[in-house]
């Protein structure tokens, strides 16, 4: 089986989380991991746009099979749930733009697919993440820990 490379991306618009992990047959390592962390001191134009240049150099650096994405979740702040759509959907453009296929997934996919429980908490996450990954700690920033679950798991969901 030819190996693949995916980007797991853990989206929002004051910190995204990117993952990188190539798949060899049934084996999973990693490749890079990172967090752009942008300033709420900054228009929301100019986050998104270090948002969007973050992904295309990611991209372009370890060329993706497939990108992984966390869906949106319900939020009880109606703004933020707004900014971070209009940044998946920044996202998402550069993903389209680069022509790599997208996997989208829920927050309880991830989980599932990573701890094979729907319901784990972060912590038990991370732990997989770095177990399956046989990384000497848990990888920091949590945003970091998330992409890779992403992908992860989104490796396991792609079909191309």
């Amino acid at each position: 089986m030819p190996s693949r490379r995916i980007l797991g991306i853990d989206p929002g618009f004051d910190r995204i989380g990117f993952g990188v992990i190539e798949q060899l047959g049934s084996k999973v390592l990693w490749l890079h991991h990172s967090c752009l962390q942008t300033s709420a001191k900054d228009d929301f134009s100019t986050r998104l746009r270090q948002l969007r240049d973050a992904t295309a150099t990611v991209i372009k650096t370890y060329q993706p099979t497939c990108v992984a994405m966390e869906k949106l979740f319900f939020s009880k702040n109606v703004t933020t749930a707004i900014h971070v759509g209009m940044a998946r959907g920044v996202l998402m453009l550069v993903v389209g733009d680069a022509g790599v296929p997208i996997v989208e997934m829920t927050p309880n996919q991830v989980k599932q697919g990573v701890t094979g429980y729907g319901a784990a908490d972060k912590k038990q996450v991370q732990q997989m993440v770095q177990r399956l990954l046989c990384l000497k700690e848990i990888p920091k920033p949590d945003d970091a820990a998330d992409a890779l679950a992403i992908a992860i798991v989104g490796g396991g969901m792609y079909r191309g």
